[in-house]
């Protein structure tokens, strides 16, 4: 790969959610001081909605790392479970022994035991899901019911859902009413800015372990903020993309030609930058069928 060619040691711009490329940017942390200063509160739901590719992942493995240690967490990340697969799921997280053999009845007494243990031992729990829209119907109403267990003082169980905007559009139906009503904090991810792009992509580069002269200029992180849309799953997939086709150039310095192809290889991008040769062969095939009429009306006059 480029690694030695650029003088890194490790990629950059993987799609692998790794907590050790986190940058502290305005979003980021104005969500991760909600998820704790709402968890402190120790009541009902904490929902975080971003759209695909904003790095909502990477806050939950974020929040995972920090989160006081008191906390004892229980994480799904992949919650396309029915209510009971989602029972023994979070019963497994809490140490619940044997959850896979019991009865329903039996598994909803055991978590509750379970709960009830941990909190007198000074813990708080919490229950993280990640793309929480993916949840059935059936499922949404469990968690809503898990929350009901609570002693005189607090809930015995917090959860948080990282989720897309499909899970309020979801919420917004009536049959949700009750579950709406106990989300208490809510935060949606926004995409970056430009000068977030800009100062994301050098992050991470000096992250990896870059210490040359600048890869991408002021004006290409301008331009890659505009096709990504500030997407942070995008720009790593064009960055990687741009390094790649620079290496294979044996370039050290990337250039507005790589991010054309770049571009031009990536779905999703807001729009499609036209390949100088592209548009070249435009311009040929507009001469020749200028030239062709041309002629004709020429042959026609004569």
């Amino acid at each position: 790969m480029y690694l030695y060619h650029f003088g890194l040691r490790e990629l950059p711009f993987t799609l692998t959610p790794n907590t050790n490329f986190y940058l502290g940017l305005e979003p980021h942390n104005e969500a991760l001081a909600v998820l704790l200063t709402a968890l402190k509160t120790g009541e009902g739901f904490i929902k975080v909605v971003g759209e695909v590719g904003t790095g909502k992942t990477l806050m939950c493995r974020k929040l995972l790392n920090e989160i006081p240690a008191h906390f004892v967490t229980a994480y799904i990340p992949n919650p396309y479970l029915k209510p009971d697969e989602l029972r023994r799921a979070v019963a497994v997280e809490l140490g619940v022994k044997q959850a896979q053999r019991m009865s329903v009845q039996l598994l909803t007494q055991r978590i509750q035991q379970r709960l009830v243990e941990l909190h007198n031992q000074g813990h708080s729990v919490v229950l993280i899901l990640d793309e929480a829209q993916a949840l059935p119907a059936e499922s949404l109403e469990a968690l809503r019911l898990f929350t009901n267990l609570e002693t005189e003082t607090r809930k015995l169980l917090q959860v948080v859902l990282f989720a897309q905007p499909e899970l309020d559009e979801r919420l917004a139906e009536k049959a949700f009413r009750q579950l709406k009503q106990r989300i208490t904090f809510s935060y949606k991810l926004r995409a970056m800015t430009a000068l977030e792009v800009e100062h994301y992509i050098q992050h991470r580069l000096q992250v990896a372990g870059y210490k040359g002269a600048s890869l991408f200029s002021h004006s290409l992180a301008k331009k890659i903020a505009k096709v990504s849309s500030g997407i942070p799953r995008l720009v790593n997939i064009i960055c990687h993309k741009m390094l790649m086709l620079g290496y294979g150039e044996g370039s050290y310095q990337l250039t507005n030609k790589h991010l054309v192809s770049a571009i031009q290889d990536t779905e999703g991008t807001q729009s499609r930058v036209p390949d100088k040769f592209y548009i070249v062969s435009l311009v040929i095939i507009a001469l020749v069928v200028s030239l062709y009429y041309s002629w004709q009306v020429i042959g026609e006059s004569i």
